[in-house]
């Protein structure tokens, strides 16, 4: 494939995120209009953005393993119509049991495009594998920030709020005719060998795949499994209520409070870039999850110990820029790399756990703020913890060169 053919493939793929990042706030941003549509209150929109979550778990696993077997530009597509079916849905539903239907397309959608776009793009990138995953973080993250935007204007000018779903829809209607034309790397095709591993300064590859799944190698995938939840826990559960957070226990008025949320998606995007110029250039992304977990737990701590407005607001930003500045995109990249051959199911098991984390934390904060919102950020810092101890292991097990007694190498390890 040459330079041009897979810069125009990938521009399409990011596309696809920057609509999911507007896909992701479409809902909350427009909750007052679809109320009224559906006659419920904000209680009754939130009960049907919930409905993303199921439908994400409902096709993830069984989407990565078909994206192995038929291809990853399949499962883009599907994933785009399936979009495309949700934003025509939710603003034709004049029920709220109809969008929650056309909700759980959109979680359906969110896997089809992952377990696609993900493989397809370590498969484009073999020697910048975590660079190109995170940057799917970033664009949308972009779509996060102009969604809002876009919204408010159209109230701002009185217009109808269904021009946003329509815009999302009409975008990748387009993307959806231009993918047709784009080439994939053949899945079975050999890429160029990348260096062995040395984790003080080199990153997982290994010239040749070893199709036997021993003992370590099941154990990393476990350990990078419980790291997919915990690393989409950590930023979840601080996004979710880091307003909440300010305003009763740091003591800021709303408006303050809710800058806390910006502070945090400006990190997030700034730690993005940050982490796609120097992953795999400067640090390797073994490092780069030790680092960023680290990171994470020292400010969340902070956070819980010293509830104070001005490191309220560092803390935000510098928990955007590690917990959610990609460091979630590098587990699955670890991952990818443990198992090449496997790529769309891995996808699709890692994305699981993130999934899993999406329903089981708003539980367990529900639990929680009933005693204290303080012990909510204490719960993240517990999370935070955890999400060390698993970097910490990949790294121990990915250190390890002698053989055990199946004679497993580390060569074989990835």
């Amino acid at each position: 494939m040459s330079r041009k053919e897979r810069l125009k493939t990938t521009f399409s793929l990011y596309f696809d995120y920057l609509i999911h990042g507007m896909a992701i706030v479409i809902l909350a941003q427009n909750m007052t209009a679809l109320g009224t549509r559906w006659h419920v209150g904000d209680a009754g929109v939130s009960y049907v953005i919930s409905s993303l979550g199921i439908g994400r778990l409902l096709v993830l696993y069984i989407a990565g393993a078909l994206s192995d077997r038929f291809g990853r530009r399949l499962f883009v597509k599907i994933g785009i119509a399936t979009y495309i079916c949700f934003f025509v849905g939710i603003i034709l539903s004049h029920t709220v049991v109809e969008a929650y239907f056309f909700g759980i397309l959109a979680g359906m959608a969110n896997s089809f495009l992952d377990t696609g776009t993900y493989p397809a793009l370590m498969e484009l990138y073999p020697q910048k594998q975590a660079a190109a995953n995170i940057l799917i973080k970033a664009f949308a993250s972009i779509g996060e920030l102009i969604l809002p935007i876009f919204v408010a204007t159209l109230e701002g000018f009185n217009l109808w709020f269904g021009w946003s779903f329509t815009f999302c829809v009409v975008a990748l209607a387009i993307n959806f005719v231009v993918m047709w034309h784009r080439q994939f790397p053949d899945m079975a095709q050999e890429v160029a060998p990348e260096p062995e591993i040395d984790t003080t300064k080199s990153v997982l590859t290994a010239p040749e795949e070893k199709s036997k799944m021993t003992p370590r190698k099941l154990l990393l995938g476990v350990v990078l499994t419980i790291f997919g939840y915990i690393s989409m826990a950590t930023f979840y559960l601080i996004s979710q209520w880091l307003t909440q957070y300010g305003e009763t226990v740091v003591k800021l008025d709303m408006v303050h409070a809710r800058m806390l949320v910006s502070v945090y998606s400006v990190g997030s995007i700034l730690g993005v870039i940050t982490t796609v110029m120097l992953v795999e250039r400067v640090i390797k992304p073994v490092w780069f999850m030790v680092g960023d977990t680290l990171l994470s737990f020292v400010t969340l701590l902070l956070m819980a110990m010293f509830p104070v407005g001005w490191l309220m607001y560092i803390g935000s930003f510098v928990i955007g820029c590690s917990a959610a500045s990609g460091v979630m995109q590098i587990g699955l990249t670890i991952m990818g790399n443990v198992f090449p051959r496997s790529k769309g199911r891995i996808t699709g098991i890692y994305n699981t756990a993130g999934a899993i984390a999406s329903f089981s934390i708003p539980v367990f904060t529900g639990i929680l703020s009933k005693t204290s919102v303080h012990s909510i950020m204490w719960f993240d810092v517990g999370i935070a913890l955890i999400g060390i101890l698993c970097a910490l292991s990949v790294m121990v097990i990915l250190r390890q060169k002698k053989p055990d007694a199946e004679g497993v190498t580390e060569e074989e390890l990835i």
